[in-house]
């Protein structure tokens, strides 16, 4: 049974949006749509599995440090695939 990651505002204004997820194992971020532009900055090292509404998974693995930038839109869920908690920033450009 998956169960919903942690998700914490760390900060909001009319420019932008950071929040942290927090995940252990096998949980996930729930089905959900970005309105803006955004960029994943892992805390930790992991692996996750990306989750489209046609059942389309798509694996990634994320590097404590690097950025990944994705664009607004594609409903999707992620989940942490890997066997450690793993955590990760996003910063959405409003």
């Amino acid at each position: 049974m998956t169960t919903t990651a942690r998700a914490t505002l760390q900060h909001e204004d009319e420019r932008v949006r950071v929040t942290r997820w927090d995940f252990e194992p096998k949980e996930s971020t729930g089905r959900h749509v970005h309105a803006y532009d955004y960029v994943v900055v892992p805390v930790t090292d992991g692996t996750t599995d990306v989750i489209t509404p046609d059942g389309t998974v798509t694996p990634s693995r994320l590097r404590a440090g690097e950025s990944y930038a994705r664009p607004a839109g594609g409903e999707h869920e992620v989940v942490n695939s890997g066997d450690a908690p793993l955590s990760f920033v996003e910063i959405e450009l409003k």
